[in-house]
């Protein structure tokens, strides 16, 4: 294996051709624009082959059975970091409870959220209300057709702008995403980090260059079909592929190692503890979102670990867990300082928030009546949804509750 990650055979195969291909294969090339990849009458054949194909074989999606640009942008921002599969029901709820752009402007953010709950990344959905009540504001509700008014709303970029604009107006703009940049990476055989700015910007030149300028819409929803289901980050199948005979990458035998993988961010280990009240009628504590504070968001940083919503008392705990959590109720209630609350430690939860690996520690105390805590508010633990959470909120609540079904009450 090379240092590329392409193995050694394939880059061997591809050093006795001419020093064109050599050229072609080196860490720096970037094909300038579509023209150079396909002449007029190949392009008009890629095009036409691919467009077939997705409209044969697409798969049959709630967002493409509308042009409705509000539904449309809604999908774009769900499935972004979200898989298809889990994006679906949210968004089928999503909009059973918010159907146009007025009432999403108009819902408590409170609301907002907890039907965005388990999808995670919630500055999304904080984003999508404030696009939304700017929309409203400065639009008359009415989604904006123009470019630059687009790019202006809060959470919308450059490909979600070119989605939503091709899709539900058939203007001519063409999406970049990693799907799309994955295709193109295999077939221009382009090595090196994809999101390197100026490879970037080659890429999304190729992209504009290769859109179909009568079906604009078609052609985006086509080129990310593609990347989604055919040209898949592994086990590509080439033989399904309705352009494969463009592919230099499969020509030269290094489709599936395309494009080359990036350099991770070194994984941080991050260890919290929670502490989970439970009273004789199953209730539980939540403890409000945090507030915005100023200060800088380290790995360990609880506020960004649940995701600013509403959680157990959380602290990050290396050393002795249950004596610092101690210490925060102490904090939390002072008039309760001198009460020895029973921690009784419950199964550990993993979790992951971006490069962060999180073991959270929950303690599960067991208590006649629930402590009053300002701003705090009483759910039931078998389903804390009722308030907007996060998933790592979630997995907490589980685990006491499994733990709480198992030990005996000690009030």
């Amino acid at each position: 294996m090379s240092g590329t990650g392409i193995p050694a055979y394939a880059l061997h195969a591809a050093n006795f051709q001419k020093a064109d291909r050599q050229e072609r294969l080196s860490r720096s090339a970037v094909r300038q624009s579509a023209s150079t990849m396909l002449n007029a009458r190949e392009l008009g054949t890629f095009r036409k082959q691919l467009l077939g194909w997705f409209r044969q074989f697409q798969r049959d999606l709630p967002w493409r059975r509308t042009k409705d640009p509000y539904r449309i942008w809604l999908s774009e921002i769900m499935l972004q970091q979200t898989r298809v599969a889990a994006a679906i029901p949210y968004y089928e709820r999503f909009l059973q409870r918010f159907p146009d752009v007025h009432a999403l402007a108009a819902a408590p953010q409170e609301e907002v959220l907890r039907l965005w709950s388990g999808l995670g990344y919630y500055s999304r959905a904080r984003n999508l209300q404030i696009a939304a009540q700017e929309i409203v504001a400065k639009h008359g509700g009415q989604f904006p057709t123009r470019l630059d008014d687009t790019l202006a709303l809060p959470g919308i970029g450059n490909y979600t702008t070119a989605a939503i604009l091709s899709i539900a107006f058939g203007e001519r703009h063409a999406v970049l995403d990693g799907n799309v940049a994955r295709v193109l990476a295999r077939l221009g055989a382009i090595l090196g980090d994809l999101r390197e700015s100026h490879r970037w910007q080659e890429l999304q030149k190729t992209a504009d260059a290769l859109l179909e300028p009568e079906s604009p819409g078609d052609w985006n929803q086509a080129m990310m079909e593609l990347g989604a289901t055919l040209c898949t980050p592994k086990s590509p199948q080439c033989l399904l592929c309705p352009v494969a005979q463009f592919c230099e990458g499969r020509r030269l035998g290094i489709a599936e190692f395309l494009p080359e993988r990036r350099k991770k961010r070194a994984t941080v280990e991050v260890t919290l503890a929670a502490a989970v009240f439970v009273d004789g009628n199953g209730q539980t504590l939540l403890l409000p979102p945090p507030k915005n504070t100023s200060e800088k968001a380290t790995a360990d940083h609880v506020p960004t670990l649940v995701s600013k919503m509403w959680h157990f008392p959380t602290l990050s705990a290396a050393g002795e867990p249950a004596g610092k959590l101690s210490a925060l109720l102490r904090k939390l209630m002072p008039g309760l300082q001198h009460r020895r609350w029973q921690l009784v430690p419950a199964a550990k939860v993993r979790h992951a928030v971006t490069y962060r690996a999180i073991t959270l520690l929950p303690f599960l105390i067991d208590v006649k009546k629930l402590p009053r805590v300002p701003g705090a508010k009483q759910v039931p633990l078998r389903d804390i949804s009722s308030l907007p959470v996060s998933n790592l909120t979630t997995k907490v609540a589980r685990a006491a509750l499994a733990a709480a079904t198992s030990v005996p009450a000690k009030r």
